[in-house]
Parts: C-alpha cells; sequence; structure tokens
C-alpha cells in the first residue's frame, strides 16, 4: 500500500515515515503544499496523509486543489487543531478523517486501516496469487499451499512487490527504491541479507523454489 506523508515538521515526518515502513507502508514525504501537490498528481496513493499547518499554504487548501484536480484517494488530516469547528472545516473540505495531535501510533495505524477497507471498491485487487503462494493486502497475510506464513512486516512489503512483478527481473536497486523507499549504497546487503530470510520462509523443503536469484543482475518470483 502506497502512502503520501505530508508533514513539515522533519523530526515527526522522519518518525512516522520510519513507523509507517515497519508497518508495511511504501511511504513518500513532503514537506511543504507545492511538492505534496506535484506527488499527488503524479503518482497513485491509496492514501494522503496531510497535516494542516504547511509552511507554504494551509491543509485546507492543498486538500481542497487535490479534490479540483480529480485526485480522490482517502485523506487522513493531522492537526494541533482541537476544537470541533476545525474538524468539521476539514471533513467537508474534503478530509476523510481527522487526527488531532499529539496521537497514539496505534490508532493512526488503526485508522489508516479504517480507510484502507472503507475506500477499497469491490473491483481492486486485495489478494495477490502467484501459482500457490497468496498474499491477502488488506490483512497483511502470506500463506503458501494453504499454510500460514509468519512474515515480518518488511518481509510481507517485498514479497508483495515480488507479486506484482511476477516473471519479471527486479535489481537490488529496485527493491531499494520501491520497497524501502531509500537509495543507500548499493553495496549494502540489506537485500539479500531479507531474500534470504524470505526464501527460508516461502521456499521451504519439499516445495518448488518460487524466488530465483541472478548473480549479478537482481531476482526474479517464477509464475510458472
Amino acid at each position: 500500500m502506497q502512502l503520501l506523508l505530508v508533514e513539515d515538521e522533519l523530526e515527526i515526518q522522519s518518525f512516522l515515515k520510519h513507523a509507517l515502513a515497519e508497518a508495511g507502508y511504501q511511504v513518500d514525504a513532503a514537506a511543504d503544499g507545492k511538492t505534496a501537490l506535484r506527488l499527488a498528481t503524479e503518482g497513485t496513493y491509496d492514501v494522503l496523509i496531510v497535516d494542516l499547518g504547511l509552511p507554504d499554504q494551509d491543509g485546507i487548501g492543498l486538500i481542497l486543489q487535490l479534490r479540483q484536480l480529480g485526485v480522490s484517494s482517502p485523506v487522513l488530516i493531522l492537526s494541533a487543531r482541537r476544537s470541533v469547528d476545525d474538524r468539521v472545516r476539514g471533513l467537508e473540505q474534503g478530509g476523510d478523517d481527522y487526527l488531532t495531535k499529539p496521537f497514539a501510533l496505534a490508532e493512526l495505524l488503526a485508522r489508516l486501516r479504517n480507510l484502507l477497507r472503507r475506500n477499497s471498491p469491490s473491483s481492486e485487487v486485495t489478494c495477490l496469487r502467484v501459482l500457490d503462494l497468496e498474499l491477502d493486502l488488506l490483512r497483511r497475510e502470506a500463506s503458501r499451499g494453504g499454510k500460514v506464513l509468519h512474515l515480518t512486516a518488511q518481509e510481507f512489503t517485498l514479497l508483495e512487490y515480488l507479486c506484482r512483478n511476477p516473471g519479471r527481473v527486479v535489481t537490488r536497486s529496485m527493491i531499494l527504491d520501491k520497497v524501502w523507499g531509500m537509495r543507500i549504497q548499493p553495496d549494502t546487503n540489506v537485500v539479500d541479507v531479507h531474500i534470504y530470510r524470505l526464501r527460508g520462509k516461502v521456499d521451504t523443503e519439499g516445495r518448488q523454489p518460487l524466488i530465483r536469484t541472478l548473480r549479478g543482475v537482481g531476482y526474479v518470483l517464477k509464475d510458472r
């Protein structure tokens, strides 16, 4: 699931981006309305998380612009403004939910899951299948041959990325960008370590190996 986080306080932005990534979300971040507007109109996001106190414009104005431009992704508003009038205004101007600061991370995650459930049309893909491997994207559960795989949040996100690209070779840099949302030194072994752990859970003894390594190139999830 892809999120856009719009938060100008960099310390809060860094904390939330890390926490959301740990929960299995892919997160892009913006510190001002101009950047957020560009990202939201160029990309596709499952949920937008928008702080109202932005340096270049009010968050409500940003939400109105997005709606006028046809961006229909649900918006979770974050704000220190706690009055009923502020909450009502935020919801009336295009927000789908409103969370006041300070807030508990558990509540933020619960509200995100609720927005995802509420705004998932019946035609949207909520389950990925590759041979006997199955991923439930809403419950964030994986199984193979009917047997539940006990994955960490990061392992699930990595497997989801592979399942969205079955039969396609994905490089380490592609995985770092799409799964970790960052670019780090190309000689890091973080991808290899996670692939190794994931393979130990997905390709158990007696089953057809699904995750292949193409030495010097990247990885591919077999689809036949």
